[in-house]
């Protein structure tokens, strides 16, 4: 039998992605090329190139309209959906309505370019990709990915297929909150059992899951609910908000995140930008309170769906056994407080880093389905819930529930329907998923039809509709008739065309290529920047010498010489190697 590469596990964040690695028995989170060990989730375009991560977030405030982030907050949605509405007005790049869908426009080389969501997702999951190859130095394929809780059927395939336009075979999209359990529990080598509420408040979305863990090996989620339009971007938005009238929108956010993260150690905050215009500095202070106070209408939200969560999986305040922190929002210590104030002055649980304990959770979940684990990894059993209801539309736009949200998964129900005139011959099976009681407030998944219905009288036919959803998510729907045997099905895939994604796919490679030849021209640039400063030193050694040493013998001299010859030598053959292996100075 083959023997697999590293296990990786991604955590594709809306502000920063991490990637993790299951090695010598234990998870290892990895730093990019910056030294961080979680990369902004920042695609920039500019004349010359394309830039994902630090690079790319970086150049904000100069290349504000081709610079990208935030693009989670639209995979999977809808063009006319009220948050991307709501979201457009707080961007400075474009986004478009194309069929329906938003999409992303940007200017690259002169030329006008038209970006899928899932394109800019697999940007940054091939810089995670890069980050985990240049760290192991072996190629890598096999990946878990992690997802919010509450993120609908489309949103879970656009973030898949944004995995294989980034060159990964994904053996599974995990919730982030299960994640962050699986992390948890196996850490702890936990015995008997206990019940978690996981509170995960990150970016751009948040979750609160009650997960069972039983002997640290059953991991079993109770409920789950959330909002995944709801995280630090919005608080960042109501300081922007709070300040529109004294600087520019574009320069203003990275100052407002810089003084949000400043506020949860501190109780006031300086926001400074040197020379924003005409050369006149802007200055001004913000309050720890202040900002509670722009904030406090999302920060109640929060506790409406842990009390939502709790109830749903049957359980009380007192039954929750651990409350853990995950998602770097949960630093704000106004969200902390009124957390544990709601839970009854419970102590929240600390012990994990809430930036990086979703990834450790996917790698290790990776690990196991990849059969890389060790043997300090026992078997572990998910069993996860359905965060919204499917069902079928039936007459007056009604969304009959045929699977309830908070099911266990994977899971096969069926319903008995039957014609609404008389001798119908056809019958329509369209698919919704949403918690609503209209199908036109819910997301439509796809529709199909059963054929050759005898003639009858309306309610007489009867046809079982079964729906069917696999560990992965995997979404089948059929229709039956009864009396004939007569049956049709449709599986819930990618709303991608074969096409689409094959010109997605050509495109990451050709960004792959881009990204490669900026890495080799830094690469190039450093190593000469490195080889002139160290020169630079050694002959101003020398010179100083030389200024000192006018009476110096003959020897004395050449001795200093074959001294900046021992210096300088190794630094013009490494780049002579690397000019001929094909990164030279001019790349």
């Amino acid at each position: 039998m083959a023997v697999k590469g590293p296990a990786i596990g991604i955590d594709l964040g809306t502000t920063y992605s991490c990637v993790g690695v299951f090695k010598h028995g234990k998870v290892e989170i990895i730093a990019n090329d910056q030294g961080n060990r979680n990369t902004p989730s920042y695609v920039a375009f500019t004349d010359t190139e394309a830039l994902v991560g630090d690079s790319a977030k970086n150049t904000v405030a100069l290349n504000a309209k081709s610079t990208i982030f935030n693009a989670k907050r639209l995979i999977g949605r809808h063009f006319s959906d009220s948050t991307v509405q709501s979201d457009m007005k707080h961007w400075p790049f474009k986004v478009i309505n194309s069929g329906g869908k938003p999409k992303l426009q940007v200017e690259q080389k002169g030329e006008t370019k038209i970006l899928t969501t899932e394109e800019i997702g697999a940007m940054v999951l091939v810089k995670m990709k890069q980050t985990a190859e240049a760290y192991l130095e072996t190629k890598v394929t096999d990946a878990v990915i992690t997802v919010p809780a509450y993120f609908n059927h489309s949103q879970r395939l656009a973030t898949k297929d944004a995995g294989f336009v980034a060159g990964l075979n994904v053996l599974h999209i995990i919730n982030e909150p299960t994640a962050a359990a699986l992390a948890y529990g196996l850490d702890k080598n936990l015995t008997g059992k206990k019940n978690v509420l996981i509170f995960d408040l990150g970016g751009g979305a948040f979750d609160v899951s009650v997960i069972s863990i039983n002997e640290g090996s059953l991991y079993e989620v109770r409920s789950t609910s959330g909002n995944s339009h709801l995280g630090g971007e919005d608080f960042d938005n109501r300081m922007i908000m709070h300040f529109r009238n004294e600087f520019k929108r574009k320069i203003l956010r990275t100052a407002c995140e810089r003084a949000k993260r400043t506020l949860s150690s501190t109780s006031e905050a300086n926001v400074e930008i040197d020379s924003l215009f005409e050369n006149i500095d802007f200055y001004t202070k913000i309050t720890r309170a202040r900002f509670e106070e722009l904030c406090s209408d999302l920060f109640r939200l929060t506790l409406a769906t842990v009390e939502k969560v709790i109830r749903e999986a049957k359980l009380n305040k007192s039954s929750i056994h651990e409350i853990l922190l995950v998602g770097g929002s949960t630093r704000i210590p106004k969200i902390q407080k009124i957390l544990s104030e709601f839970m009854n002055g419970k102590e929240l649980n600390k012990s994990v880093n809430p930036d990086e304990v979703v990834t450790y959770g996917a790698t290790l979940y990776d690990a196991i389905l990849s059969g890389n684990r060790s043997d300090t990894i026992k078997d572990v059993f998910l069993v996860d819930v359905i965060p919204f209801s499917l069902g079928i539309e039936t007459p007056g736009g009604v969304m009959t529930k045929v699977i309830e949200r908070n099911t266990y998964t994977p899971i096969k129900v069926s319903k008995t329907f039957s014609t609404y005139s008389d001798n119908q011959t056809t019958f329509s099976i369209e698919v919704f998923e949403g918690n609503r009681a209209m199908t036109k407030d819910n997301f439509r998944l796809g529709k199909f039809y059963l054929t050759g219905i005898p003639l009858a009288l309306r309610g007489v036919p009867q046809i079982d509709v079964e729906f069917e959803m696999n560990a992965n998510g995997l979404l089948n729907v059929s229709a039956q008739d009864k009396s004939t045997g007569n049956s049709q099905n449709i599986t819930i895939l990618s709303d991608k065309s074969k096409e689409e994604i094959d010109r997605m796919v050509s495109n990451a490679e050709k960004c792959k290529e881009e990204i490669e030849k900026q890495k080799q021209r830094l690469t190039a640039r450093n190593q000469l920047e490195h080889f002139i400063l160290s020169v630079k030193q050694a002959c101003e050694e020398s010179l100083s010498w030389l200024d000192n040493n006018s009476l110096a013998e003959k020897e004395e001299y050449e001795d200093k010489m074959k001294e900046l010859h021992k210096v300088c030598t190794p630094f013009v053959t490494k780049l002579q190697d690397n000019d001929q292996n094909g990164t030279s100075i001019s790349d």
